[in-house]
């Protein structure tokens, strides 16, 4: 199925002009004042995990592989990979490794994800826009600040390093955005 590059999203698969099927990892969008507006892809062949980097017209056309997306429960992570389970069959995936990447990091036990599945294997995974998250390292909260434009560093109970304003401590769960790791608010739980 044939797509501007304009429409195509981090996890599609897209079959290159070289015949290989690659994975997104990011693609975004550049719109000068002057001159040709351009898509910037990011992407991964599937076969051996080499990234590249290819920049569209935003109009041109990709072509999209066709593959199969469904819904996955997150299970466990083991010294083979990362096993999912299909809510509506109970069949099993193991995910390598490679396809997960630094999204490994986001898993939580009974996670919903979207696996996209080509030839019966799993070449790559959407997770939820949205995690929530517990900060268990950071600075002390300083008294009388508030929240400002700076922020602080702090480590979450997943390993994952974000930027939280100042009034955030240790403890607290916050919800971060999968696609780049940002802080978006204290969690409401």
């Amino acid at each position: 199925m044939r797509v501007i590059a304009s429409n195509v999203r981090k996890g599609n698969i897209i079959e290159h002009e070289d015949g290989q099927l690659y994975a997104v990892l990011s693609a975004e969008s550049f719109f000068p004042g002057k001159g040709t507006p351009t898509t910037q892809i990011d992407m991964r062949r599937l076969s051996d995990g080499v990234k590249t980097t290819v920049r569209y017209k935003t109009t041109e056309q990709v072509e999209r592989a066709h593959v199969e997306d469904m819904n996955f429960s997150y299970l466990y992570a083991d010294g083979d990979g990362f096993t999912f389970m299909n809510g509506e069959n109970y069949e099993q995936v193991i995910v390598p490794k490679e396809v997960l990447g630094d999204q490994a990091a986001y898993l939580q036990e009974g996670m919903q994800v979207i696996l996209s599945i080509f030839n019966g294997i799993a070449v790559a995974i959407q997770l939820p826009a949205r995690v929530t998250l517990e900060v268990i390292d950071t600075e002390p909260v300083t008294k009388g600040q508030t929240a400002s434009s700076s922020y602080k560093p702090a480590r979450m109970d997943n390993g994952l390093r974000v930027m939280v304003p100042p009034h955030i401590g240790v403890g607290a769960r916050i919800v971060v955005l999968t696609d780049d790791n940002s802080y978006v608010e204290r969690a409401k739980d």
